[in-house]
């Protein structure tokens, strides 16, 4: 009998079975991108929507080692207002200081790790039936999209190496010719050599 896969220490690679895995601590990421890929996809399953929120950075590059994702309902609407009171109506608020998020922080094994994970929202949730399907269905067409645009583009990159092969060939050519002409020149050079040697004897005679 094989072991099962401790699913709180799976490596998620954004695939159909991954979307439906539910966010806990141990879950690790190949990147910061993926863990918010599938809290985003996790996100519109359950019916809220996904903020980015705050992240810590190294103090050496400025490079992100940890990051927060939460609900959109985070937090509370702080009213601003003008020297002499309201300058306009405010408007509704969409912040109900809601709880729900996942904390990922870069591990040393180069994977992104969900340390943190708060499940409870403090508001009603709204998803769509076919939500899940459509997320995978648009997230297939773009990757599509982009395996023909990358495709068109190594085609366009051939053409290019081709044409500068083949100007390469050209210039190669005329160097050959030239460097023949040059010797031909040369030797024809040497030739007429000793017919002057012979022409300045004569005249040294002559005199």
């Amino acid at each position: 009998m094989e072991d099962e896969e401790d699913p709180a220490t799976k490596n998620i690679n954004n695939t159909d079975d991954d979307f439906a895995i539910e966010p806990r601590e141990g879950i690790e990421f190949e990147s910061e991108d993926a863990a918010k890929m599938f809290y985003d996809d996790y996100s519109r399953r359950l019916g809220f929507v996904m903020r980015v929120m705050s992240c810590r950075r190294s103090e050496k590059d400025g490079r992100i080692l940890a990051r927060r994702f939460g609900c959109n309902k985070e937090g509370h609407c702080v009213s601003i207002r003008g020297k002499f009171g309201s300058v306009r109506k405010p408007r509704p608020s969409t912040r109900e200081g809601c709880k729900a998020m996942i904390h990922v922080k870069y591990d040393r094994s180069g994977k992104w790790v969900i340390t943190k994970f708060v499940k409870d929202h403090n508001h009603p949730l709204v998803v769509s039936p076919r939500e899940a399907r459509q997320t995978l269905d648009e997230k297939d067409k773009r990757i599509q999209e982009l395996t023909i645009e990358l495709r068109n583009k190594k085609r366009l990159c051939a053409a290019y190496r081709e044409q500068l092969d083949a100007f390469a060939r050209i210039i190669e050519e005329h160097s050959d010719q030239i460097a023949k002409k040059v010797e031909n020149v040369v030797n024809n050079l040497k030739e007429f050599e000793p017919i002057e040697h012979e022409l300045w004897r004569n005249k040294q005679d002559a005199i």
